[in-house]
């Protein structure tokens, strides 16, 4: 079984940039461009990891990773953050629930080293 990303953001050219530097992970990626695909993304295909913007049109990442996280399907997916902060909005709200938190621009190389790290279990099994 190959591992599956889910990558929730709205901007088509910053997820096109983590794809590519997550490719080498051997990974299948799904792509939500705002809250509400996210949440039907991640209920329909259960990823075993969710890369979730914070700003996102309609419904926003805070929101959708506190549903994802009330519903026994997807509360065990982890989640990180990758977001530039809003008004608001604290770095320490959003650890509350997430994996880990990014703030935009994002260090890739230390993305891809955390990304590997909650993978390596699916990644060993593969």
């Amino acid at each position: 079984m190959v591992p599956r990303i889910l990558i929730v953001d709205d901007e088509a050219d910053f997820i096109e940039l983590v794809k590519f530097r997550l490719a080498n992970l051997g990974c299948e990626f799904l792509v939500a461009n705002d809250g509400v695909h996210a949440l039907t993304q991640a209920r329909q295909f259960k990823p075993d990891l969710i890369l979730l913007d914070i700003l996102l049109p309609d419904l926003d990442g805070l929101s959708v990773c506190e549903i994802l996280k009330r519903q026994p399907a997807t509360k065990k997916i982890p989640v990180i953050f990758m977001s530039a902060l809003s008004p608001g909005v604290s770095k320490r709200t959003a650890m509350l629930q997430a994996e880990d938190f990014f703030t935009k621009p994002l260090d890739l190389e230390r993305l891809e080293q955390r990304v590997a790290g909650l993978l390596k279990p699916v990644l060993v099994a593969v």
